[in-house]
């Protein structure tokens, strides 16, 4: 099985490299990596040309971090596509077989696991635990949502049901999920374990701000599908992360 790993860059030189490594150093032996950068100027580019075939990528000015994902998993051509940010990294060697084994044995069209929030300079310090938990489609109703960077879906399910929309600036992975697991019922299964480490200061949680857009999306992610959520499903999403604080 082969399995693509897409990453947005802009103007991320301070860890792309750490990104790309934690990739390259996975033991399993069928990865593609594809990079959709969005035109750095700080020399990103310039890390992403040292690694030569060993990574697939692209660097043109683009509509955002949608847009960018969007571009990489049509670049993509394994059977199945995971994501991953410019300054996240997998936490051991042994994710992508993780994977693998998980979609082998569950025969589902998607999985996700666990994800650390670590701090931006101390990575080993660990600030926040998402602790997924077994999949069951009316837990949207609760606010819940799978981690984004740890969810890997199979290619056929974005070729039948679209891409991300790009008209999104904070929750567009969150409608995209949505879109999948709750709309068209794409299967899924739980793998019990951290697959990402991600740093703190992400787009939809970097201020108080970009939190009341991200709700706003939110709630438009169901709209926009016909969906209809229970009157408390997007209060009880950001209140469903409290916990995660409590590591």
């Amino acid at each position: 099985m082969k399995i693509s790993i897409v990453t947005a860059a802009y103007n991320a030189a301070a860890t792309i490299k750490e990104t790309i490594e934690s990739v390259l150093s996975q033991d399993y032996p069928d990865i593609e990596y594809v990079i959709a950068d969005g035109g750095s100027k700080d020399g990103t580019v310039e890390i992403l040309k040292s690694y030569g075939d060993k990574i697939k990528w692209i660097s043109e000015k683009d509509g955002g971090i949608y847009e960018a994902m969007s571009k990489g998993v049509k670049m993509a051509t394994g059977e199945a596509i995971g994501v991953m940010g410019a300054d996240d990294f997998y936490p051991d060697n042994q994710v992508i077989s993780k994977v693998v084994k998980a979609f082998e044995e569950s025969e589902a069209d998607s999985v996700y696991g666990d994800l650390y929030y670590v701090d931006a300079e101390d990575t080993n310090k660990i600030v926040r635990n998402w602790k997924s938990g077994e999949y069951k489609r009316e837990r949207f109703l609760n606010g819940w949502m799978p981690p984004h960077t740890t969810f890997f879906l199979k290619k056929s399910a974005y070729d039948t049901y679209g891409l991300y929309d790009t008209s999104y600036r904070s929750a567009g992975d969150y409608e995209l999920m949505l879109r999948m697991l709750y709309k068209y019922k794409v299967s899924s299964h739980y793998i019990p374990a951290v697959l990402m480490k991600m740093r703190t200061g992400g787009t939809g949680n970097a201020s108080l701000k970009n939190r009341i857009r991200a709700n706003k999306e939110d709630r438009r992610a169901w709209e926009m599908n016909g969906l209809k959520p229970r009157w408390y499903t997007l209060y009880a999403k950001p209140l469903s992360k409290v916990l995660q604080w409590f590591v």
